[in-house]
């Protein structure tokens, strides 16, 4: 691939840049004008500079977007909207190509170039909703980086046939399965992760598993996903998502369980949702648990709500932990960045020579005004290709 130099930006905010691209990495940043240009150029108008955002937990595949409204129904309760979600989901062709391609755009468009998306395997799709969100990547021709979790959404124990799926998506090169509420749906914790254990082990895949329980009931899981992590030696390869039992808990039992989180080396993912207790985030950024930030269903079967744009989770986060000072409101917007890499298999996801070539501009003044403000995305680069320019997508 040709070297594309993307002309003065300001990366972080930081001082006026010439970010050179050579392939799929940055291989050079200098002074502005401070060299020749060779190759390729994009003038980057003095804009804001970040690197590509990254959707640590995602949906691709449940999104009615595109298609005319639907309205919310079923009972708001976990269990009543993955039964409406499966008396509705044929009806709406869900999960279809069009559909799941129209979602990994919306990502695009506002600047996404990597994610980890949960993807629904029953004993009803099978693997074919896996199969669908790779032939929509590859529409894509890969501008949006894709991370597979295989994941049981109508849970695992109690329908005989899913860990078999879980392990056939795992064999056919998953690289995630997923679990879900081991007790508060399957009803036998130690079972589903037994389960889910093995076949981690056994296929070399990593563990995501959705954990919706509250309180001591939720304390009590994330207990034993530590423990079975440190007992098979999957450190670094299992996160928690939602995981909102964490923020419900007493200062002291927080940081204690925080404690057992890093020592497991176990992530968190979160889609930081109105009307749930702030996570200790910076008592896990000091142990060095890698927290990701990511968007969920976006106008599914579970909610309206949502547009593909992590920037505005960003936000949502910030608002949801009363953040106000530019260091908070920068460290918000590096979640959805640069520290979001470690979901999606990268050691390196910033702005820095040896970096992806995934870069967003922003006309903004700063990090925190880029993000109280979520301007349109001027320019997005996925692997030092030019994808999409104010707003709309070219590939």
């Amino acid at each position: 691939m040709a070297t594309l130099t993307v002309t003065g930006v300001r990366p972080w905010g930081g001082e006026l840049s010439d970010l050179v691209l050579d392939g799929d990495l940055i291989s050079g940043i200098r002074p502005a004008g401070s060299a020749p240009v060779e190759g390729e150029a994009v003038d980057g108008g003095g804009h804001l500079a970040l690197p590509g955002f990254v959707n640590a937990h995602a949906h691709v595949d449940k999104s009615w977007w595109g298609q005319p409204w639907v309205s919310y129904g079923g009972v708001a309760s976990t269990e009543g909207r993955i039964a409406h979600e499966r008396a509705e989901r044929d009806k709406l062709g869900i999960p279809g190509l069009d559909g799941t391609e129209a979602v990994l755009r919306e990502f695009l468009r506002h600047g996404t170039t990597a994610t980890r998306t949960h993807i629904d395997v029953d004993l009803g799709l099978g693997l074919r909703g896996i199969e669908i969100a790779r032939e929509a990547a590859a529409r894509l021709d890969g501008a949006v980086a894709m991370e597979i979790v295989a994941f049981p959404q109508d849970g695992v124990l109690r329908r005989p046939g899913v860990l078999k799926l879980l392990d056939q998506a795992a064999a056919a090169g998953a690289g995630w399965i997923g679990g879900l509420d081991p007790a508060g749906i399957d009803r036998d914790p130690v079972g589903q992760l037994d389960g889910l254990f093995d076949i981690a082990e056994r296929r070399g895949v990593g563990l995501d598993i959705h954990l919706h329980d509250g309180g001591e009931l939720g304390a009590f899981q994330y207990e034993l996903i530590a423990d079975r992590t440190l007992r098979t030696g999957l450190r670094g390869k299992v996160t928690v998502s939602h995981g909102f039992a964490l923020g419900e808990l007493p200062a002291a039992r927080q940081s204690a369980l925080a404690d057992q989180i890093a020592a497991a080396g176990i992530s968190l993912a979160t889609v930081a949702p109105v009307r749930t207790a702030p996570l200790p985030w910076g008592e896990l950024a000091a142990r060095g648990v890698p927290v990701g930030l990511g968007t969920d269903g976006i106008r599914d079967l579970w909610s309206p709500y949502g547009d593909g744009d992590v920037l505005r989770v960003a936000q949502g986060f910030a608002r949801l932990h009363g953040l106000r000072t530019d260091t908070d409101l920068t460290a918000a917007v590096e979640l959805a960045t640069r520290r979001g890499g470690a979901f999606v298999g990268r050691e390196k996801h910033d702005l820095v020579v040896g970096g992806r070539a995934d870069l967003v501009l922003i006309d903004a003044e700063n990090v925190p005004d880029a993000l109280m403000r979520v301007p349109v995305r001027s320019l997005v680069v996925s692997g030092g290709r030019i994808v999409a320019r104010g707003g709309e997508v070219l590939v």
